[in-house]
């Protein structure tokens, strides 16, 4: 259980950043650092906490996610909370930093260290080698993913009486009906994984899986 004074919702809104800052910290400034003001949110996930910072942390609109340590090349924000043990997950926006933790750490040993790296960071979110994600047109690939059963899958499996339909596409995961032979069929399990999805993974490599209905 978290304690009145111990909580992160206090710790964010009370924490002085006189007590813990490291001088000469990536993204540090005293100005900044005194003026700035936030304050935590609980989220639907235990292990994530919104911090809400009363300045502009992503430009137009953008997000980024980190599941790993970038680098301070890529991201000084994100790494100086990676340094944090128990971070496990940083996540970026226009107004907010999400922190993610290992379930078995509590929040009380982590508020402090992390609303300081955040406060110290915040003016430096992104680094010189930071790249942003493509942004894959999930229309284009279902047209290629289409077009590969259509040409591939379908003759094979009208071999055997049956037929295999795409569905659609929806991040990363490619959904088919199976009709005739292959509808109910006790090798209908080893030909998606075996047979469709492993041609459609080698050739449209943004495909992570595949799911009959």
């Amino acid at each position: 259980m978290w304690s009145e004074t111990r909580s992160p919702w206090r710790v964010a809104d009370q924490f002085d950043p006189d007590e813990t800052r490291e001088r000469g910290a990536v993204g540090y400034s005293s100005a900044m650092d005194a003026a700035l003001r936030m304050h935590a949110e609980r989220t639907p996930n235990p292990d994530s906490i919104k911090w809400v910072v009363g300045r502009s942390v992503m430009q137009g609109g953008a997000t980024v996610h980190f599941d790993t340590p970038p680098g301070v090349e890529v991201s000084p924000l994100a790494e100086r909370l990676f340094a944090i043990d128990g971070v496990v997950g940083v996540f970026l926006a226009a107004n907010f930093v999400t922190v993610t933790k290992r379930t078995e750490i509590d929040w009380i040993d982590l508020a402090e260290p992390v609303a300081a790296a955040i406060r110290a960071a915040v003016g430096t979110p992104l680094g010189s080698a930071f790249e942003p994600p493509v942004v894959v047109d999930e229309e284009v690939l279902a047209a290629r993913i289409r077009r590969v059963i259509d040409e591939e899958v379908r003759p094979a499996v009208a071999m055997d009486g049956g037929d295999v339909v795409f569905v659609g596409f929806r991040e990363g995961v490619v959904e088919v009906r199976f009709r005739g032979s292959c509808s109910g069929c006790p090798r209908s399990s080893a030909t998606l994984e075996s047979g469709i999805e492993a041609r459609l993974r080698e050739l449209v490599p943004e495909v992570r899986g595949v799911v009959a209905r």
